[in-house]
Formats: C-alpha cells, structure tokens, sequence
C-alpha cells in the first residue's frame, strides 16, 4: 500500500512538473511573442557600393561614375550672387492693415504699417520704399575675379555682392553685359580664386552625364546631376530684338537661384551657364536650359577687348525645315533651314543668297535648326567671312559671306575712354547722325545701359538719356563726353534729352567715391 502512494506521489510530483515546465516555456514564448521589437542600427562599410557605377570615357574605356571628385573640383568656382535695387518712388507699395484676415490684424497694426501714434492708418498709407534683394549664381572664370552670370540676375540692381564658397563675401562691379543672350561679366577684388575653364561646348554630346552647381533657393554650393537631354533648343523666353537661343537642355535638377550656375562635365569643364527652366510651377519640372559655353566665350572675349558685344549679322528670316512646311514650299524634305527672306543690302543679300534656299552649314558646322543657324552666326563678329552650304533647287552650292552689325557696317564698335567713364555705371555710344537731326541737336552721347554705380545711385536717369551738355558745356561725342569729365572734382550737372519726349532734363551727382 506504501508504495502505491509512493508510486502515486512520484507520478503527482512528475505530472506537476511537466506542467511547470510547459507553463514556463509558454510564459516565456509569450513575452518574446509580445515584447517590443528590440531597434539594431547597422552600420555599413560604405565602401562596399563606392564606383559601383560605370561609364564609358572618349576613347570608349570604361571609367568609374563617380561625381565626388568632380564636385571637389568645381565648387570653389561657382558663387552666390546677390542684387539690391532701391524701390522708386513709382514702386512704393500700399498697405491697408484692415484688408487682412482678423487673426492677423493685431501683428500689423501699428507702426511701421500704420501710423507713429500707434493708431491705424490710414487706407492707401505710403511708406518709405523698401529695398529689393534678388539672387542667382555666378561663376568665377579667370583668377583675376572675373565672374559670368545672367543678365536678367543683375539687371537694375543698384549694388551687387559676390559670396564665395568659403563664405567670403565681396562688393563687384559690371563689366559688360549682353541682353541678347543673357549673360554678364562681373568683376571683385579677391585673391586666391577658383577658376573653372570654358571647354568647346561643340564637343557636348546628347546623353553625356553633367552636373548642375548653384544656389538654388539661396540654397549656396547645391550640386545636382543628369544629362545632356538636347542641344541647339530655342525656347522663346529672350524677348531681345536680336535675342540668341541655343541651349544645351539637361534633366539635372535646376530651381530659380541656380541662373548663373555652372554646367559641367565630369571633368569639371564649364560648358554652360544656367539661364532657365521649363516649368508650369516655377520651379524644377524635368528640363533645364543652359547658355553653351562657346558663347560665353565669345561674349567674355568682346566684352573684354572692345567693351560691348560685336554681333554678326546674317539678315536673313529663317525656319526650321520640317515635313509641314516642306509640304507647304513644296520642298523635299531635308534637316536644314529654310530661308524665308533676305533683308535687302544685308550681308546676305550681297552675297547672293535668296528666299527659299536651304542652309546646310556654316564653316562645314551642320545647321540643322534654326537655334543652331544663330548659334554659329553669333560666334562671329561684324567683317568675318564665313561659308555658307546651301541648297538651291535641289542643288548644293557653297559661298563666302562677309557679316555686318546690326547697322549694317563691317566695322567693329569699341566703346571709348571704358575705363574713364566705368565709374559712372553705364555704358555710352555717340549718337548716330538721323537721331541728331530728328532731335535738331548738334550731337550727343547715349546712354545705351545702366549698371549699378553712380548715375543709377545718386540720379533718376533712365537708359536712353541723350547727353548733350556737361556743367553747360557741349559734348557731341563719347570722347568728348569722358575729356569733360577728366580732372572734375565736386559736384557734376549732366543736361540733355530724351527722344519721343519734350523738353530738356537735368541730373546732378558729386564725382567723389
């Protein structure tokens, strides 16, 4: 009997536990099953993905993709560009506290919006005008501190600063600028500098990886990378006269803040300054636009040497051959450009071209749109001789073309006593013979642009003032204009005209710094 119950008890204690046991494992498996996932940071040898990508180079070997060693190479070089123009008088805004939404009345009730005693004012209240700031990019191109931008990021400013990559920043002056391809050429005194070199942008291929450099949304030292999407695009946003477009066109991401900006290639290379965006929005939408850099060269170069651009002119009115309008001249259909007409005694005509040829090539270069006609014409200056490939009938045929200025001389146009009149902010030109007499004035001296400096500073003169007296002293000529100035000390009186309007108007300004 004693040892049945043993023999129970044994198997009570053995039962107990199991069931002990299997409790434990559940309660254990429980709280692993509803415990919080424990966080791991991982760390990655970073090398393992380093030149995981691949190209090819000119010669067709494979090269690694690597764009740190590009960005190393070009960041020095690319600055910040800022722009300050004072509001006119014609730009002071109006305020009316009263029109805004209740929440926020009480932040803009008093004074500077409404009156000094702290009591509203009035409906339409004035207040003194405000400066306004703009700001782009620019690119260092010599070590002497030359620097590249776009027109359009400092046009009517009235001072402009340059900021470095190290963050330096210095005051710059105009040296020149070109409307009709939207670039300017800056200037600061700084030592050390980063310069990018000008490649040929003939040799930028459609697919080719660039990067895009600039301070999008104030957004300094921003690189972003892509392709080459398209070349030789005309997009029609230079509203210029005789405006140039061909631009590369790439997908790396370019936002406003980048105009300016350099395009380069993995070498580091500048083959274009970024000048505009294609977008419904305003800001980056897939395609980018860039000046190539083959006429900023040319641009540099006239700018340098003669003080204003000296463009070539074909006179001719072109379009780009497609199957429409090969159908519509009933033409046989041919990658070129259509001469629809010749301005009579223009470079052009006198070489005997005529309305309906087709332009294959300039200098053995294809033209195969018409961006790409003006790109090449562009390039050149008045009195240079290039060679036209054109079809006629169905023929080919080949002749010299002399280009002409836009007046239609050979003569290149060198602004005078640069250095003299710098100061002044402005550039000027001797007014032409028929604007004289229309105007019954003996001569004068135009102001054909305005750059930040003392006239734009210190006066309300508007481009398109004709100079015709200094201190009551008559000048009729540029040269005639700086010996006037020559020696003066104190204050200065410039009289003069403008055309279309009555009436003669004065500006006075003090030739001290």
């Amino acid at each position: 009997m004693k040892t049945e119950q043993k023999s129970s008890s044994k198997k009570t204690y053995w039962y107990s536990g199991l069931i002990a046991l299997a409790v434990s494992l559940m309660v254990v498996a429980g709280f692993q099953f509803f415990r919080p996932e424990p966080v791991t940071i991982r760390h990655l040898d970073t090398r393992a993905g380093h030149q995981a990508l691949y190209t090819t180079d000119k010669e067709g070997d494979m090269v690694p993709l690597d764009f740190t060693a590009t960005a190393r190479k070009v960041l020095d070089a690319v600055v910040h560009v800022t722009s300050t123009r004072s509001a006119g008088a014609g730009e002071m805004r109006q305020f009316d506290y009263r029109q805004l939404p209740d929440p926020f009345r009480e932040f803009f009730k008093f004074h500077p919006f409404g009156d000094k005693e702290g009591t509203p004012g009035e409906e339409g209240e004035r207040w003194a005008p405000q400066p306004m700031v703009g700001s782009g990019s620019g690119v260092i191109i010599n070590e002497k501190g030359y620097v590249i931008t776009n027109n359009h990021v400092i046009d009517q400013a009235d001072e402009i600063e340059v900021t470095l990559h190290n963050n330096g920043t210095y005051k710059a002056r105009v040296i020149g600028t070109d409307p009709t391809t939207d670039l300017a050429l800056l200037q600061i005194e700084a030592e050390n500098l980063k310069a990018l070199p000008l490649v040929d942008s003939d040799d930028v291929e459609v697919g080719e990886w660039v990067l895009a450099v600039g301070n999008p949304f104030s957004l300094t030292s921003t690189v972003t990378a892509g392709i080459v999407s398209a070349k030789a695009r005309n997009i029609n946003i230079n509203k210029e006269k005789f405006a140039v477009e061909s631009f590369i066109q790439t997908d790396a991401a370019i936002n406003p803040g980048n105009s300016g900006g350099a395009l380069v290639n993995l070498d580091g290379g500048l083959i274009g300054i970024n000048t505009a965006i294609a977008s419904r929005t305003g800001t980056y939408n897939g395609y980018g636009f860039a000046v190539p850099s083959n006429i900023v060269t040319k641009v540099v170069e006239d700018l340098l040497k003669y003080g204003t651009v000296q463009r070539g002119v074909l006179g001719v009115s072109i379009q780009t051959i497609n199957g429409h309008l090969a159908k519509e001249k009933g033409i046989e259909f041919t990658q070129g450009v259509y001469v629809a007409a010749v301005t009579p005694n223009s470079a052009a005509d006198k070489a005997g071209l005529k309305e309906g040829d087709i332009i294959l090539e300039v200098d053995g270069r294809p033209t195969n749109t018409s961006p790409a006609l003006q790109e090449l014409i562009a390039r050149h200056r008045p009195g240079d001789k290039i060679s036209l490939t054109f079809l006629r009938n169905g023929k080919e045929q080949i002749k010299e073309v002399v280009l002409e200025g836009i007046g239609g001389s050979t003569e290149l146009v060198k602004v005078e006593n640069r250095e003299a009149l710098h100061f002044l902010g402005a550039e000027f030109e001797t007014l032409d013979q028929e604007t004289a007499r229309k105007l019954d004035i003996g001569g004068g001296v135009k102001v054909t642009t305005l750059y930040p400096g003392k006239l734009r500073r210190e006066t309300q003169m508007r481009e398109g003032f004709i100079i015709t007296r200094v201190d009551g002293k008559e000048v009729r000529d540029v040269k005639g204009l700086a010996n006037a100035l020559k020696g003066k000390q104190g204050g200065i009186m410039l009289e003069g005209r403008y055309e279309g309007q009555p009436g003669n108007y004065y500006y006075a300004f003090g030739m001290e710094p």
